[in-house]
C-alpha cells in the first residue's frame, strides 16, 4: 500500500477514536486538526479530506471498519514501522513523552498485531487532545480577536498595533491575514541566529513587495509586526495549518524561495536554517523534492548543505 494511503487510513482511525464517546467539542476539533496535520507524507488534498471527516460523528460500525482496514493494510514490517513512527512523532510533538504515553503506544502496537479494537487508540487520542489543550491554555482571551490570537498571532498583533497607532493599511482583510501568516513563518527562519538582522528584515520586505505587490511601507509594517518581541511565542503549527488553508500549492511552493532568501540574506544559509525550512516545507504539505528544488536555487557556496 502507498505510504500516503496508509497514513491516510491511520488519520481516519485517529479521528474515529476521538468520536468514540459520540461528541467532540470545537476546541477538541481544533486540537484534533493539529494532531492529524502533523502526520507525515500528507498531501493537501488528503488533509482536506481528513478535515471534512472531523465535522460529523463516526459511528461504531464505521469505526470498526476503519480499524480493520488499518490492520489489513499493515502488510509488512516496514508498514508497521511507519505507523508506529507516526504515532511516536505525534506523542513527542508537544514536549516531553511521559511513561504513560509510552505505555499507550505499546498497547496500540499490540492491538494492531492482535486485531483488537479501537480502545488503545481512544486512550492515545484523548491524552494527546488534553495535552494539546493544556499547551494552549496560556493564550489570553481577548474577545473579538481571540480566534485570531490562537490561529494567527501575527494578525492579532497587527490589529493591536493598528488600534494603538491609529494606522491604516489599505489591504483586503483576507489578503492581510495571508501576509501575516507569511511574516510569522519567515520570522522563524530569521530568528534562528537569535537576532533579525537588517539584511534579513530587508529581504522579508522585498519578498512581500515582489510576491504580494505591497508598497514598501505596507511590507515594512507587516515585517515589523512579524519580527516583534510580541510574536516570539507563535504557535508554529497553527501558522502552517492556516497558511495551507489560504494558499494554493503553487503559492506555498514559491514561498519556499522566500524562506531560502531570508536564510541566505546574511551571505550563507546555515544548516539550522535549512533544516527549519525542511520542517516548514513538510508542515506546508509540500513533497521533499520541492524542498530540494528550492534549496538548489541557492548557490552551493552560499549554503552549508
Amino acid at each position: 500500500m502507498a505510504t500516503t494511503d496508509l497514513i491516510m487510513t491511520l488519520g481516519k482511525v485517529i479521528i474515529a477514536a476521538a468520536w468514540v464517546d459520540g461528541k467532540v467539542t470545537p476546541d477538541e476539533i481544533n486540537s484534533l486538526k493539529d494532531l492529524t496535520f502533523r502526520l507525515p507524507e500528507m498531501t493537501a488534498h488528503q488533509w482536506a479530506v481528513l478535515e471534512m471527516y472531523m465535522e460529523t460523528p463516526v459511528g461504531e460500525a464505521e469505526r470498526a471498519r476503519l480499524v480493520a482496514e488499518l490492520q489489513q493494510n499493515i502488510k509488512s514490517a516496514a508498514d508497521r514501522q511507519l505507523v508506529m513512527k507516526a504515532l511516536n512523532e505525534l506523542v513527542a510533538a508537544d514536549g516531553e513523552v511521559t511513561p504513560e504515553e509510552q505505555q499507550v503506544v505499546r498497547e496500540i502496537e499490540a492491538d494492531i498485531g492482535s486485531g483488537a479494537g479501537v480502545g488503545g487508540f481512544s486512550r492515545f487520542v484523548n491524552g494527546l487532545l488534553a495535552k494539546r489543550s493544556q499547551a494552549l491554555d496560556g493564550a489570553p482571551n481577548r474577545e473579538e480577536h481571540f480566534e485570531d490570537y490562537i490561529k494567527n498571532k501575527v494578525y492579532y498583533n497587527l490589529h493591536q498595533r493598528l488600534n494603538l497607532d491609529d494606522a491604516d493599511l489599505d489591504i483586503p482583510d483576507a489578503e492581510l491575514r495571508k501576509l501575516c501568516l507569511a511574516g510569522g513563518i519567515m520570522a522563524q527562519i530569521a530568528r534562528i541566529s537569535q537576532t533579525i538582522t537588517e539584511a534579513e528584515f530587508d529581504v522579508m520586505v522585498q519578498a512581500l513587495q515582489s510576491g504580494w505587490g505591497l508598497t514598501p511601507g505596507e511590507a515594512a509594517f507587516v515585517v515589523e509586526v512579524a519580527a516583534s518581541d510580541e510574536s516570539r511565542a507563535l504557535d508554529h503549527l497553527r501558522l502552517a495549518r492556516e497558511f495551507v488553508k489560504v494558499c494554493t500549492p503553487d503559492e506555498s511552493t514559491r514561498f519556499l524561495d522566500v524562506l531560502f532568501a531570508v536564510a541566505a540574506a546574511d551571505g550563507e544559509a546555515s544548516s539550522a536554517e535549512i533544516e527549519q525550512i525542511r520542517k516548514i516545507a513538510a508542515e506546508l504539505l509540500l513533497p521533499n523534492k520541492v524542498f530540494i528544488q528550492a534549496k538548489k536555487k541557492i548557490p552551493r557556496k552560499n549554503r552549508q548543505q
